[in-house]
């Protein structure tokens, strides 16, 4: 599979990164890499669709940034994991988690040792939205926490509360590659027990989960907040990220909507992530 690698150069970087990325991740982009000028963002070929792009980026806007430019590149598939391989560095969150590839070595007293390779899927721990959760499960007792990952992108959210613990594990993802790439890299991480679905918040049923993971983006978190509290156990947590600070009272108004509480918040740069409470 071919994937297409957009690289946008906008200044100022702060805080048009953060926008931009959001945006195009509500039209499918899966993976990106922040750059001094701009950043580079990924998607499968097959699902590269250049008018909605050129919408993105030529969108009215009040305050316009003062540079912005990009260009297309289409990379073939087998040339992705050199792509990847040359811009992954190991990153380590809170002294306890360290994210890596394959082909980086271990570090000695790191509790969770990671092993990622992403394919395209979104999470490596190198974006504020997966370090934000990161954050939260790794302060969280998941023993025993029936889990639920909803954009599980690569796995590593479902990963690391398996290995801190929880069960079951579900982890859902609606893009096939992602799908894929969460069972690689759960069998990578010998996690054997996670369940691992290919689709979308309507194959949310009669389980119940007591946390319920979603680092998505705003738009689907406020279409789909309803169903995870319908599923999620009194007592039970909610972890949402993928948005940014100026969105965040719009995702809490439906939080506060559905009965939850506000447990905690986090914020990175412009991003922020909400634990809710079910009462």
């Amino acid at each position: 599979m071919d994937y297409i690698e957009l690289y946008c150069q906008v200044e100022p970087v702060t805080p048009w990164n953060e926008i931009l990325i959001a945006e195009l991740a509500d039209i499918g982009f899966e993976s990106f890499s922040e750059e001094e000028d701009g950043f580079k963002a990924y998607i499968s070929a097959c699902q590269y669709r250049a008018l909605a792009v050129k919408q993105v980026f030529e969108q009215s806007r009040q305050n316009p940034p003062e540079k912005l430019s990009f260009e297309v590149i289409r990379i073939g598939g087998k040339n992705w994991n050199a792509v990847w391989e040359s811009n992954f560095e190991p990153v380590t969150i809170l002294g306890k988690c360290r994210i890596r590839a394959p082909f980086h070595d271990p570090v000695p007293g790191i509790e969770y040792d990671i092993i990622i390779e992403p394919k395209m899927s979104f999470g490596t721990g190198h974006h504020e939205t997966t370090t934000l959760v990161v954050e939260w499960l790794l302060e969280t007792d998941m023993k025993d926490k029936a889990t639920l990952d909803m954009g599980c992108g690569t796995g590593v959210l479902a990963i690391l509360a398996a290995k801190k613990g929880a069960g079951p594990v579900t982890a859902i993802d609606n893009y096939l590659f992602a799908w894929e790439n969460t069972m690689e890299n759960a069998e990578r991480n010998s996690v054997t027990d996670m369940k691992v679905l290919h689709g979308d918040v309507s194959l949310l049923g009669e389980e119940h989960y007591d946390v319920i993971i979603a680092n998505i983006t705003r738009n689907v978190l406020l279409e789909d907040m309803a169903a995870y509290e319908k599923v999620l156990n009194p007592g039970g947590l909610l972890f949402l990220s993928g948005f940014l600070s100026f969105d965040k009272d719009t995702i809490f108004a439906e939080g506060n909507r559905l009965g939850l509480r506000l447990g905690g918040e986090k914020t990175m740069r412009d991003w922020v992530s909400l634990m809710l409470v079910k009462p």
